[in-house]
């Protein structure tokens, strides 16, 4: 099989080009899409500790500690101690966090429509289907291999 008709490699190319868009759209806010995802799911639900955070974007928690570093520097997310537990902060969204938040939602929105131009809303929802059965499956392939 050729590199090019490979489903990893296209899945792979497909998100590496989203990203590079949202990338250059978040540019001029000075914002990267790895930082937008953690503002993003404190948007929805902030408060929590970097443990939780990390599960929730599904990144590594050396990782998040980075992005939240970054977004604290920017005023955009704040750490506030945890009185359930002294050795954890909660990281939680400021008004300023918000603020950018929420303008940069229309924008992802509007990428993810041009990338979806031409494609039917059912061959888009059958889309969603295949890529969390895609996900599912990995994710059971990946805790038989860990144990």
């Amino acid at each position: 099989m050729k590199l090019d008709d490979s489903l990893g490699f296209i899945l792979n190319n497909a998100g590496r080009r989203v990203g590079q868009l949202l990338s250059i759209r978040f540019e001029s806010y000075g914002i990267t899409r790895e930082q937008w995802i953690v503002l993003n799911r404190l948007a929805e639900r902030d408060a929590i500790t970097q443990k939780t955070l990390a599960r929730r974007v599904e990144k590594d928690q050396t990782n998040v500690t980075r992005i939240v570093d970054q977004l604290e520097r920017k005023g955009l997310v704040e750490r506030r101690p945890n009185v359930e537990d002294r050795r954890s902060f909660l990281v939680c969204i400021t008004d300023e966090g918000r603020a950018v938040n929420d303008k940069l939602i229309p924008i992802e929105a509007e990428v993810i429509a041009n990338v979806l131009e031409n494609i039917s809303e059912e061959k888009i929802t059958e889309f969603r289907e295949v890529l969390r059965q895609i996900t599912k499956n990995a994710n059971t392939h990946i805790k038989e291999m860990e144990r």
